[in-house]
């Protein structure tokens, strides 16, 4: 919902376009421009009549219109007029991009000043993101179409590209996205303010100091939304210092067939730290009674997911069986066997990282 909301926000300032494109073509450019004008500042007037604030998206779409058009009367040259539309976007690209892949987050600035009251989890900050980045793909999309039919189509097909394939792409979007949650709410949780699976295992949803913030179905956490959860992780050791790893099956979507730490798995939503290692040892190993020293824990990213990582060691060796189809072999690694095989593809992204942390404090 919030999306649509920012859209409905920001539609307005594309209107002076809009109309001029009309004008234009049964007045001629002068005429449009007039009436672009008249109606960007009947804009802007009437959002200061009703909430007292100066609506600068539409500022800045008419004074680029009025830029741009005088120029291209003066040189008689429509090119510059043309190129306008995806001057405007450029700019929408790179908010829409700042806001997706870096840490300056204006469209979440733009959203907490003109959308007061609505709040979002963490779930639902991930979906928006998610969503900033579909768009931005659109947009990017759409601005080279512009510029492309500016330059090499006719001046029908591109007021056709610069102004109602716009709204037909988004359009088809959000039109795709609603039918997608549709189908979703079906086995939705009543209560809960974001699509979920009532059968599904529910995460917590952490910042990076570990605090707790909410809560995720494990799907929701798995699609690349960068939602953060915790995991814990297990090295078990020999007295000769050893390290045992588990090899996963060929089936696993994650590193399949790669070699990992010998337990490794998630906390579920309501379950502390000893309790999630305990299970997930025996899940895994087969290991019961053993006694765990903490290390650490550290943020890990993947393509897939972002997890608080809490990782243990223990000399408890003796009872490990495998009994589970989650492993499909394990055995002790010398650690120069594991220092031969590094960066070869033989273990997982994430035992690399961790194994020189352990490496860095000494641990045997």
């Amino acid at each position: 919902m919030k999306q649509a909301e920012l859209l409905k926000k920001l539609l307005p300032g594309f209107i002076p376009l809009f109309v001029f494109i009309i004008a234009d073509e049964f007045w001629g450019m002068k005429v449009g421009l007039i009436v672009a004008l008249l109606i960007g500042l009947g804009e802007m007037g009437f959002t200061w009549y009703r909430e007292k604030r100066l609506d600068r998206f539409v500022l800045l779409d008419t004074a680029l219109l009025v830029a741009l058009s005088g120029v291209s009367i003066l040189l008689e040259n429509e090119i510059f007029f043309k190129l306008k539309p995806a001057l405007i976007e450029l700019i929408l690209c790179l908010i829409l991009g700042f806001s997706t892949f870096s840490s300056v987050d204006i469209v979440g600035a733009m959203t907490r000043k003109y959308m007061k009251g609505i709040e979002m989890n963490e779930v639902q900050e991930a979906l928006f993101k998610r969503n900033l980045r579909n768009l931005f793909y659109i947009v990017i999309v759409h601005t080279a179409l512009v510029f492309y039919s500016a330059f090499y189509m006719s001046k029908e097909a591109w007021a056709f590209i610069s102004g109602g394939l716009f709204y037909i792409l988004f359009a088809i979007y959000f039109g795709f996205e609603f039918i997608k949650n549709k189908r979703i709410a079906k086995n939705s949780i009543p209560e809960s303010p974001v699509s979920s699976f009532e059968n599904e295992e529910w995460l917590p949803v952490v910042e990076e100091d570990g605090k707790i913030i909410g809560k995720a179905p494990r799907s929701l956490c798995h699609k690349g939304d960068k939602i953060l959860h915790p995991v814990v992780h297990l090295h078990v050791f020999n007295p000769q210092g050893h390290i045992y790893l588990q090899k996963r099956p060929m089936e696993k979507l994650v590193q399949p067939g790669k070699w990992d730490t010998a337990v490794g798995g998630h906390i579920s939503f309501g379950e502390d730290l000893e309790t999630a290692l305990r299970r997930e040892a025996f899940e895994e190993i087969g290991l019961e009674n053993f006694s765990a020293k903490p290390l650490g824990r550290y943020r890990w990213d993947s393509d897939i997911e972002s997890e608080l990582v809490y990782y243990f060691t223990t000399y408890d060796f003796q009872k490990i069986r495998l009994h589970s189809d989650e492993v499909v072999e394990g055995r002790f690694w010398s650690p120069s066997q594991i220092e031969k095989q590094m960066g070869q593809g033989i273990f997982t992204p994430n035992f690399e990282y961790e194994y020189r942390l352990l490496k860095k404090g000494q641990i045997r």
